[in-house]
């Protein structure tokens, strides 16, 4: 149930925010990150083992999304979120440690893998605390925020990879980004955790009962009654499928088509040394876009739709126009993406109930990575045919048909579940 108080307590709100800020932005403040490629390569890989890798990469977060969620839901999130930064410092210190192809597998294994702890977790946790609070109408803007963070992470590693590397060459750039990890694990123990006790969940079965047939009323169940309990939320509730499914379109195209923005700057005539500037131009319109939270909370249904179709429009334009000026519409397209994401995502939370919520939640994240391999496959055939510009321009049209879909789907409120505080008066019980 969403508890709404008349009078929010600020501090800890702000406890929480300052450390979910912190968290992800040394999260991503990985040197590592616009370099790793190259230094594969330089380390004398093939372009088929590096694409190997990402498989590696993406079949690792499949792997352990589901299984870490529900451990998440019975365990602690908290020690999830420290537990993540551990693992990715353990596989970049192996990369620099031992370069070689088997490291670099096991290092995009251990990576997948905390990749996988923290997605769930970290969403669950935030939503938690913030109902605990009475703050998660709040929820979309801080999560729009922290997104934010994670991008500005991103661009300072950018920033500093090239003089980092100057200085100390891939050992340097490897040690500083095991020293952003090791200090993101130090921001996690900050994160408060109220966790409610048998006696507190509605329902609650006592011990030596059998498990509840309702997957909404699931108390405090071992980690493989919780495991079922989550799935059987999303095979059962049409509500909740649905959220899921949406998280999971929305989510996977963008950041699938984002890997392939290079090859588009280089096609349009782009010399090497500009391509980093463009790209910073997407990474401002993500930037915005989650800073846009709050005013997309206010969105109708038909606003909603009308976002997904902004993005599928400026996504196909910007890459057909072959212009530098084109990126500016991506970078439309991607802060609408991001904005789009973020308001999916608080629609998903607002409609999961009982203590499996990390579960779902990873749910939606295993879909997506699902999805986006199959974005990369479909990519990569088209491509290869047409060209990126066209590729680009198809694989945007899942953004016009979803949009399509939300516009005619029947309201059942008069108003779009994409404001927290509307979705969790609306959604179902």
């Amino acid at each position: 149930m969403i508890h709404i108080a008349s009078r929010v307590p600020d501090p800890a709100v702000r406890r929480l925010t300052a450390t979910l800020y912190g968290y992800a932005f040394l999260s991503d403040l990985v040197l590592l990150y616009p370099l790793y490629v190259v230094f594969f390569a330089d380390t004398g890989l093939s372009v088929g083992q590096i694409s190997s890798l990402f498989v590696v990469w993406s079949a690792a977060g499949i792997l352990f999304e589901v299984p870490s969620g529900a451990w998440a839901d019975v365990v602690s999130r908290r020690l999830l979120l420290c537990l993540a930064p551990l693992v990715t410092a353990a596989a970049f210190a192996l990369w620099v440690l031992v370069p070689s192809y088997p490291a670099f597998a096991v290092g995009f294994l251990l990576w997948g893998a905390a990749g996988a702890l923290v997605s769930g977790a970290l969403e669950a946790l935030v939503w938690t605390e913030l109902d605990r609070l009475g703050a998660v109408g709040r929820y979309a803007r801080v999560l729009g925020r922290a997104r934010t963070a994670g991008v500005l992470g991103v661009v300072f590693s950018g920033v500093l990879a090239g003089p980092v590397f100057a200085v100390g060459g891939y050992p340097l750039v490897g040690a500083a980004s095991v020293l952003a990890c090791l200090l993101a694990t130090v921001v996690a123990t900050r994160f408060p955790e109220h966790r409610p006790s048998a006696a507190d969940v509605p329902g609650e079965r006592q011990p030596g009962t059998a498990a509840p047939a309702d997957p909404d009323d699931d108390g405090d169940l071992g980690w493989w009654d919780t495991l079922r309990a989550g799935v059987a939320q999303v095979r059962t509730r049409p509500p909740v499928r649905a959220a899921v499914l949406l998280v999971a379109v929305v989510a996977a195209d963008w950041g699938a088509l984002d890997e392939f923005t290079p090859l588009l700057a280089l096609d349009i005539g782009v010399g090497a040394q500009a391509v980093p500037l463009l790209l910073l131009l997407l990474w401002a319109g993500v930037t915005v876009g989650g800073l846009l939270a709050p005013a997309g909370e206010r969105l109708s249904q038909r606003g909603y739709a009308a976002l997904l179709g902004l993005v599928g429009v400026a996504l196909a334009a910007g890459a057909l126009l072959a212009h530098p000026a084109g990126f500016v519409l991506l970078a439309v397209a991607f802060g609408a993406a991001q904005l789009a994401t973020v308001l999916a995502d608080a629609r998903l939370q607002a409609r999961i109930t009982g203590s499996s919520r990390a579960t779902v939640t990873s749910m939606a994240g295993m879909a997506t990575d699902v999805l986006i391999i199959g974005t990369y496959a479909f990519f990569g055939l088209l491509a290869t045919a047409a060209g990126n510009a066209v590729a680009f321009a198809v694989t945007a049209g899942p953004y016009l048909i979803v949009g399509l879909v939300v516009l005619t789907r029947r309201r059942r409120t008069a108003a779009v579940p994409t404001g927290v505080a509307a979705v969790a008066a609306n959604a179902p019980d």
